[in-house]
């Protein structure tokens, strides 16, 4: 188990350090576009057993000239080992939210608007009652097919 553990941590932090792009010889440096993270970090962070986290949609060109497009926006909550643990609920945002089931459902291919948003986790795991165990998981935010991570950390 520490093994997979271990493998899982230095797969984690080799994916951070590849480049984006490749290339043979290179002949100016590449400039870097910095890039904001719109998932913000959860709060409180440590948690038990509950937290919200943040997130914006659309920046601030888009939202400008084009207010009201929609952007599908998918929320999960991942192990270390990949395995999908739990979807958040959209719980307020300034923007509006179109979804079959309301505006308080699960984050999943839902069409929202430009706008801060915050989405809500019980810290339980998929379709159960059960607290998800102490450890580092990491939330996945999707936004048109882009994604964008955090880690968050529960404690018992």
């Amino acid at each position: 188990m520490k093994l997979r553990w271990a493998a899982a941590i230095l797969v984690l932090a080799l994916s951070a350090l590849m480049p984006s792009q490749s290339s043979g010889q290179q002949t100016a440096p590449a400039k870097r576009k910095t890039s904001v993270n719109p998932l913000g970090q959860n709060f409180p962070n440590p948690f038990n057993p509950e937290t919200t986290i943040p997130f914006a949609v659309g920046d601030s060109t888009s939202c400008a000239n084009l207010p009201s497009r929609q952007y599908r926006v998918s929320l999960r909550i991942y192990n270390v080992l990949a395995q999908l643990v739990a979807i958040p609920i959209l719980q307020a945002g300034t923007g509006s939210a179109t979804q079959s089931a309301g505006s308080a459902g699960p984050l999943v291919d839902t069409r929202l608007t430009c706008g801060r948003y915050t989405a809500f986790w019980d810290g339980k795991y998929l379709s159960s009652s059960r607290e998800v165990a102490s450890g580092m998981y990491l939330a996945r935010l999707e936004i048109d097919g882009k994604p964008f991570v955090r880690k968050m950390i529960v404690t018992k």
